[in-house]
């Protein structure tokens, strides 16, 4: 068993919840995205997110407006729906309910 490979998919397991967070707190770019995962030390690729933002978006989490750049062509910024602010609701008691039972757990 690969240590890597374990950090990446606990990595991968909260990036929905942490993206959601993210565009939950105000209009944003994918790019504004990326750069505010890497400042929390979640290091991730435009690769990984523009899939994952497709899926929220698909699911109806998310909606997105074209707005035009003074520095190229316009810019997707995205917003979370009400049916994503619920999800997000739900993520966070669940997130809240694994941290604490993990701190239980691994604490002692």
């Amino acid at each position: 068993m690969k240590l890597e490979n374990i950090q990446a998919q606990m990595r991968k397991g909260i990036l929905e919840y942490c993206v959601l967070a993210i565009i939950n707190k105000e209009e944003i770019y994918a790019s504004d995205i990326i750069s505010k995962l890497k400042e929390a030390d979640l290091l991730i690729v435009e690769g990984t997110l523009y899939p994952l933002l497709t899926r929220l978006k698909n699911a109806g989490f998310l909606a997105y407006t074209w707005i035009e750049s003074d520095q190229g062509p316009p810019r997707k910024y995205y917003t979370t729906t009400e049916e994503g602010q619920t999800f997000l609701e739900e993520l966070d008691k669940t997130w809240k309910i694994l941290s604490h039972s993990v701190q239980q757990l691994t604490n002692q």
